[in-house]
């Protein structure tokens, strides 16, 4: 949990069997294919599971923003390792007040997986906003008792749960 101590007592990482169902809607359901080409924001990177996955599965460019340090290296590292770092850019910065400072953007493909202790989905959502393209997806994760607000013009796609999360595309 957050505040033991630990710095990586937070990481969740989004589950294997979660992140195929995610990727198969996205590629699969119909939509054509919105992760081929596509601007990937992965905001509270964490292990970098979901924007790594979505380079790997065609994605153009993903940014990665983590606020550890050491996590922060990890994704360089991976990335490094991976031949990706012309497609990954590795953000080291807390990720509501980064977004808070960028310039408007126009991301094809957001995931948002805060860490669950910190009530951090509205904020991460308010300051996302203005960074997605007007067709973008949106990916939220959240504790099971916990179901973020959608901004008013989205509409859910699909949910699902497993016996930790509560997972919307």
């Amino acid at each position: 949990p957050v505040g033991t101590g630990d710095p990586k007592a937070h990481l969740r990482p989004t589950s294997d069997r979660v992140r195929e169902a995610i990727f198969n809607l996205l590629i699969n359901g119909g939509y054509g294919n919105p992760v081929a080409g596509a601007q990937v924001l992965d905001v509270f990177a964490g292990t970098g599971a979901l924007g790594l996955e979505a380079v790997s599965r065609g994605a153009a460019r993903a940014v990665l923003v983590e606020r550890d340090a050491a996590l922060a290296q990890a994704l360089r590292d991976v990335s490094a390792r991976l031949s990706a770092q012309d497609q990954v850019e590795v953000v080291q910065a807390e990720a509501v007040g980064w977004l808070q400072r960028q310039t408007a953007g126009s991301f094809d493909l957001a995931f948002v997986d805060p860490p669950f202790g910190a009530e951090l989905w509205q904020p991460a959502l308010a300051a996302l906003l203005p960074h997605l393209a007007p067709s973008a997806w949106l990916y939220l994760e959240s504790p099971l008792e916990i179901t973020p607000s959608l901004p008013p013009d989205w509409a859910l796609h699909r949910e699902g749960r497993t016996r930790e999360v509560r997972f919307a595309l």
